[in-house]
């Protein structure tokens, strides 16, 4: 794969969880849901969605911590989503993380 291929991909990933935050946004009744396109303001929003404190935000500038702390991030908002929170750990696995966050953002 080349560089280039590589940039689309990671694009077209990076807009589709967008889309999927702000799905889930609108669901819970965020009154800004536009965050979910603007990169530190998509976290903050995901916050708000999983009902979590905003200092959270502090561990995502940390390395490796960071990857710790999306695991009870999501298992939160799958919660607020209505699903079962172990959904939430599923989001560790590449690939099934993308089939998982857009089950919560599209599914009733």
């Amino acid at each position: 794969m080349n560089n280039t291929t590589g940039c689309v991909l990671g694009v077209l990933a990076y807009l589709y969880v967008s889309v999927c935050i702000f799905m889930m946004a609108q669901k819970k009744g965020e009154d800004n849901a536009w965050f979910a396109f603007v990169p530190i303001l998509d976290l903050i929003l995901l916050l708000s969605i999983a009902d979590m404190p905003l200092w959270w935000l502090l561990l995502f500038f940390i390395p490796l911590v960071n990857y710790f702390a999306m695991i009870p991030i999501w298992m939160s908002a799958a919660r607020a989503m209505g699903k079962p929170s172990w959904l939430g750990l599923l989001t560790v696995i590449p690939g099934i993380n993308l089939i998982v966050i857009g089950y919560l953002a599209f599914s009733s």
